[in-house]
């Protein structure tokens, strides 16, 4: 129980760290471009959204892992897919975007959770 409890603590951390950072340090300065797709209102709209979206449904994931009655395959599911993204993103970015190792560990820890 302790494993889906970390995990759902790393992914919760995840999630308001890539709210807070993202807006910062990627969401802001990309908005004060005006050119390309950046020049439209909508797309500008939809970028902000969708960002601060996936740091909601990376909230749910914790909510999930760790929600009593919550089916092993369903935390099985979500722990596989955080390992996936973030094995994808060490190799992606060459190790080099900070999330890769919070990511890959909310999934193990999730994976172990439901296997122990």
């Amino acid at each position: 129980m302790i494993w889906l409890w970390l995990s759902a603590a790393f992914m919760a951390t995840t999630a308001l760290v890539h709210g807070a950072l993202g807006e910062k340090r990627l969401i802001q300065p990309l908005l004060t471009l005006d050119q390309g797709i950046m020049a439209v209102d909508l797309a500008r709209k939809v970028f902000r959204f969708a960002w601060h979206a996936m740091s909601l449904l990376m909230l749910v994931s914790a909510a999930t892992v760790i929600w009593p009655g919550t089916p092993r395959n369903l935390i099985l599911l979500v722990g596989g897919v955080w390992t996936a993204v973030g094995l994808f993103d060490a190799v992606y970015t060459r190790g080099k975007h900070i999330g890769w190792p919070i990511l890959t560990a909310s999934g193990v820890f999730a994976i172990l959770g439901a296997t122990a």
